[in-house]
């Protein structure tokens, strides 16, 4: 058996190849991440005696080692990776020194190789990694386009402080147009029948003339003051915004789309909108690597730390390891699986009732959902709610 391990970087990958039994079969070697250092890769692979398994270890490193993913798959060989975490522990107990360099990673991946079970990544597992990537830029965006909403009020604070007030702290078309086409309070306080008009019909007949004539007198009795640079700043501001919501939006109806095409029970939990399924699904990468739920609230980094000294031994805060996309999409769902599964709701509250807070008490829910979706993907069953009880 030949064991292989692969270390990953953006410019160049190291391989070094051994056997079960520890002879050095190549040593460390360096091959770039291009056609022509694939094809030497695949080369030096041929060249290993067909009949022996091959084994090939992988660090996960983000995207850097998507297209020689690709590439293993395209020629039919499988591989395994490890979380960068787990290799660093695996060096640790080593040796005391800190020696760490691409070759030694690439020694240490085909040393680990030989003491756990080989699980492969299934053929095109990379496309729940596309799957992945684009979940989190879409979360970049979201976080991008709160900052903008903070950075519109903070200059409308400035111009027409009694302007978000009256359309209750939200940017909806209607107060977006209204920035956009009038900017100033004096603008707004000049709007005619024709702009209630507009007004009306953007927002289905629910912008009445009463609000539309009380926003007219705020915008002519505003304390505040524009200037031209605040004005420059305004339109700028809301710019930004109203590219980046088109860009969620678009973003939006891909992952829907592409949720249509993946088939897991995540899908099915109550309370669980399709965007925050697949985080969940392509942050777990299917969950082919985890075999309890022990694995899957440590990827989380949702379980207690324990702190043990002599006969003393206690739960400490979440450790907070893995994966903080994941671990910030579950906690953000939390809500809405409570107000959707009264059995969970009630959970909550029992263990508020025992003095939690609500962090702690939503973090007793988010490990229970985890237990929720291992045995559900684990025995294939959509999600019952009877179950609960």
């Amino acid at each position: 058996m030949y064991l292989i391990g692969i270390d990953i970087s953006k410019y160049k990958h190291d391989c070094f190849i051994a056997t079960e039994a520890g002879e050095i079969i190549k040593d460390v070697f360096t091959f770039s991440n291009n056609h022509q250092g694939f094809t030497e890769l695949l080369s030096v692979l041929k060249s290993l005696e067909p009949n022996q398994v091959k084994r090939i270890g992988l660090e996960a490193t983000g995207h850097y080692g998507r297209n020689l993913k690709v590439f293993l798959d395209k020629h039919n060989y499988t591989y395994m990776e490890f979380n960068p975490f787990l290799v660093k522990k695996f060096s640790s107990s080593l040796t005391l020194r800190k020696t760490k360099t691409d070759k030694v990673d690439s020694r240490l991946l085909s040393m680990i190789l030989l003491s756990v079970e080989y699980k492969v990544y299934p053929v095109k597992s990379y496309h729940i990694q596309e799957i992945k990537s684009l979940t989190r830029y879409y979360k970049t965006l979201v976080k991008k386009r709160s900052k903008e909403i903070t950075n519109l009020t903070n200059i409308l604070d400035h111009i027409f402080p009694e302007f978000k007030p009256f359309f209750k702290n939200k940017f909806s078309k209607t107060s977006l147009y209204i920035i956009q086409n009038y900017q100033t309070p004096e603008k707004i306080s000049k709007m005619t029948i024709k702009s209630f008009e507009k007004l009306t019909s953007l927002s289905r007949s629910k912008f009445s003339y009463a609000r539309f004539t009380k926003l007219k007198i705020l915008a002519k009795e505003t304390i505040g003051s524009s200037s031209p640079v605040l004005n420059t700043q305004l339109q700028s501001s809301l710019r930004v915004y109203m590219a980046l919501a088109e860009e969620i939006n678009h973003i939006f109806e891909s992952l829907l789309e592409f949720s249509k095409a993946i088939e897991s029970p995540v899908f099915s939990i109550r309370g669980i909108g399709p965007i925050s399924a697949l985080s969940i699904i392509s942050e777990y990468d299917n969950f082919i690597s985890f075999n309890s739920p022990a694995a899957m609230l440590s990827f989380a980094g949702l379980e207690p730390s324990v702190i043990q000294s002599g006969t003393i031994e206690r739960q400490g805060k979440m450790v907070k390891r893995g994966s903080s996309y994941l671990r910030e999409t579950i906690m953000n769902l939390i809500p809405y699986f409570m107000m959707n599964n009264p059995v969970i709701y009630d959970y909550y509250h029992k263990k508020r009732n025992e003095g939690k807070a609500h962090r702690v008490a939503s973090s007793h829910v988010a490990r229970k959902l985890i237990r929720i979706i291992y045995y559900l993907v684990k025995n294939d069953e959509s999600f019952n709610q009877e179950k609960l009880i």
